[in-house]
């Protein structure tokens, strides 16, 4: 039996915790002080602010750091839209191998799998729109699929169905990245993140077959080799999507599994960074901190 399947097969590691409200600490959780611990510090040699809430599935036993504060959530909404997709198939709503159609008016910048296939005359499926939104955090891709579910309100409302009554999504890409201070529009908290993939990677929110499909994407996910992946040990599988904005938002969420423990129930981090003045290498640094840090308390 291989990790990734006992990830995506052991649905009992959560009873009970997902009767707890996501603007509440996870039933069972023995949780930090939200302001304070070493992640204090990895906020302070980066500047702005550092949220985090990581939750070990295994022990029940959570870190936060500014975990009920909202961060704008730019690309990380993609590995939940691709679970959306996926728990439209579960219903049958539609399958995978549907064609998704688009044009040149469709295009926004970074589309670096869907505008070479258009260009090239080459039909893309759902699956395949789906795996470019993830792995390689597609724009456009993900526009396509969030126009398959009703736009930003469809998915913000099928979140909600799920409990999520944090996480927003108002706006398309590329105009959801912006950013701005204090705007509640696309955001969500460290907390919620780490709560809703929860019930997509071990809860019931999905079948077994498309559990593993979205753990498949994110594993193969190609954006976050710096962030929370470089903090983790070798050996461990990962699976993460990533988000970034031009202006100090720097965010990676993420499933882990320790090596060599092949029953063991995951580790959930969500990192979220607003940092203006920082580069993409301090905050990408900060987030291998957090892993760090997260191993530490988790991994004895």
């Amino acid at each position: 039996m291989t990790r990734t399947r006992v990830l995506i097969s052991r649905r009992t590691v959560i009873a009970g915790a997902l009767a707890a409200p996501l603007a509440a600490p996870l039933a069972g959780c023995a949780t930090a002080p939200a302001g304070g611990g070493d992640f204090a510090a990895v906020e302070a040699r980066l500047g702005g602010r550092l949220g985090v809430f990581a939750h070990d599935l295994e022990t029940g036993r959570s870190f936060a750091r500014r975990a009920d504060e909202r961060f704008a959530m730019c690309s990380t909404f993609k590995w939940a839209l691709a679970g959306l997709i996926l728990r439209a198939r579960d219903e049958a709503a539609l399958s995978l191998d549907d064609p998704a159609p688009y044009g040149c008016d469709d295009l926004v910048s970074y589309s670096p799998v869907t505008e070479p296939a258009l260009g090239e005359g080459r039909a893309m499926t759902i699956g395949e729109v789906c795996n470019a939104a993830v792995t390689l955090s597609d724009n456009t891709a993900a526009n396509l699929l969030l126009a398959r579910i009703g736009g930003p309100q469809g998915f913000t409302g099928r979140l909600r169905t799920l409990g999520d009554d944090v996480t927003r999504l108002d706006r398309w890409e590329t105009a959801l990245n912006e950013n701005l201070p204090g705007d509640p529009r696309d955001t969500t908290t460290p907390r919620a993140m780490t709560a809703l993939l929860q019930r997509f990677i071990a809860g019931d929110a999905l079948n077994d077959l498309s559990r593993k499909q979205l753990a498949d994407w994110m594993i193969a996910a190609k954006t976050g080799g710096a962030r929370l992946r470089a903090g983790l040990p070798p050996g461990w599988v990962v699976g993460d999507k990533t988000g970034t904005s031009g202006n100090g938002a720097n965010n990676d969420v993420a499933f882990a599994l320790p090596h060599g423990e092949d029953d063991r129930a995951p580790i959930l981090i969500a990192s979220y960074i607003n940092a203006p003045d920082a580069d993409s290498a301090a905050a990408n640094a900060a987030h291998a901190d957090v892993a760090r840090l997260v191993v530490e308390q988790f991994i004895r």
